[in-house]
């Protein structure tokens, strides 16, 4: 069964409490979502540990129930 998108959004959250989290799902089929994560704690920190401290906060659901997330990080302005 596909993750719906508040739930993807939500355990992000969870995990990086101070984030702007945006979903989008890229085909209508709760499968494939693009997720932007805006937090201040990225700042400072190389793309790829953003990008890891995300896919943590999805507890090992990529590559399975969620099968494809495109994913941005960014520091607020």
């Amino acid at each position: 069964m596909p993750m719906a998108a508040d739930e993807i959004e939500t355990m992000i959250r969870a995990a990086i409490p101070d984030a702007q989290v945006e979903i989008t799902d890229l085909r209508g089929d709760g499968d494939h979502y693009a997720a932007r994560v805006v937090a201040e704690v990225f700042r400072g920190m190389p793309r790829v540990k953003q990008h890891q401290m995300v896919y943590e906060a999805l507890g090992g659901r990529m590559g399975g129930v969620l099968h494809a997330l495109q994913l941005s990080t960014a520091v607020p302005d």
